[in-house]
């Protein structure tokens, strides 16, 4: 008899981790659930913001910009879960669009300020109905359940 055995019996091509655990894993990983979510609904706001030319990452960093002083970008990195390269990979096509400014911090010249150009708020304001719609549809298909504490569980763990 294999020294493994799935539950229907065949064997586990010599795996030390057996069949079951594997299943555990699926059915009780945080980070495995958190993941797929992340993905279905990374593509629905994709496929949401696609005539807008943003996705939804780009939307969320044009929305970090938001506000009425430049943006340090540690700052930015931060409230984003981003590390200083992934973030500044990311500003560069958004740049080019015209969409936002990188600047020398004039208090600091190693810092980066990071600026909503006025198209930056223009796209970011044409975007953010389909954003509304979009969120309200989610929130209609998951009726019932406390999205509150949803989003608080959520934000306890970044």
């Amino acid at each position: 008899m294999p020294l493994l055995q799935t539950r229907d019996g065949a064997d586990d091509a010599g795996s030390p981790v057996p069949y079951e655990t594997t299943l555990h894993v699926r059915d009780h990983c945080l980070c495995l659930h958190a993941q797929r979510a992340a993905r279905a609904l990374a593509r629905r706001f994709d496929r949401a913001l696609k005539p807008h030319g943003l996705t939804n990452g780009q939307f969320s960093l044009l929305m970090a910009l938001n506000r009425p002083q430049p943006a340090p970008f540690g700052a930015v990195a931060d409230v984003l879960a981003m590390d200083r390269t992934t973030l500044t990979a990311a500003l560069k096509p958004l740049e080019r669009q015209g969409l936002l400014t990188v600047a020398v911090d004039p208090r600091d010249r190693r810092g980066r300020l990071l600026t909503l150009t006025q198209e930056g708020r223009r796209r970011l304001a044409d975007a953010l109905p389909v954003w509304r719609d979009t969120h309200a549809a989610i929130d209609a298909e998951l009726e019932g359940r406390d999205l509150d504490r949803l989003r608080d569980d959520l934000k306890a763990l970044g």
